[in-house]
């Protein structure tokens, strides 16, 4: 069984946002894979299926960002997975370029306060994520201004390409690859 919890904000007025690249991840996967994600439990929307031969969850933790640890700590503990082998976490990440992604076996919440709070809740920063760039932050902008706000029609050119890798290398990290998939996605640098 394998958790794959992609973070976002619940509610309209957050959709297409930066900060929401988590769900718009587990939506494409929901799709590719006929996966429904739409069963309320553990303070989120779940939808169990099939990717690469094994059984995920799809999560979209309604808990907004910044409790995300809440609904993933819920989940953890109830289906009795391993973190550091059994989930993975999608989310933005404003120090890479726009749907540019970088993949961890481990690490700091680096600022990003969706993995803060997951980190403090499983008390353990060992667990798979795959970071997707949403772009650095424009001099003078507020930050949560900055994440809260959507991306431009150029951009979503770009993340669209950015969501294509994520959900080969969620494949590939389901399949138990995911030094190959750090090694074939970490390395690309877009040309700018």
């Amino acid at each position: 069984m394998f958790i794959i919890a992609g973070l976002g904000n619940p509610t309209k007025e957050y959709e297409g946002t930066r900060h929401n690249v988590g769900f718009d991840v587990i939506d494409r996967l929901s799709e590719k894979y006929n996966i429904d994600v739409d069963t309320k439990k553990h303070r989120a929307l779940i939808g169990k299926g099939m990717i690469a031969g094994r059984k995920v969850i799809l999560v979209k933790p309604q808990t907004y960002m910044n409790l995300s640890g809440e609904s993933i700590r819920s989940l953890v503990d109830y289906y009795k997975i391993d973190p550091e082998e059994e989930l993975l976490v999608i989310y933005d990440d404003i120090s890479l370029g726009t749907g540019q992604l970088r993949i961890r076996a481990k690490g700091s919440a680096g600022g990003h306060n969706g993995i803060k709070n997951i980190i403090a809740h499983l008390g353990s920063q060992v667990f798979p994520r795959i970071k997707i760039g949403v772009g650095e932050k424009p001099r003078g902008y507020d930050l949560a201004d900055y994440v809260l706000g959507h991306f431009s029609k150029a951009e979503r050119e770009q993340m669209e390409e950015g969501y294509g890798c994520a959900l080969r290398a969620v494949e590939m990290i389901v399949s138990g690859e995911t030094a190959e998939a750090m090694n074939e996605f970490n390395r690309k640098k877009r040309e700018e």
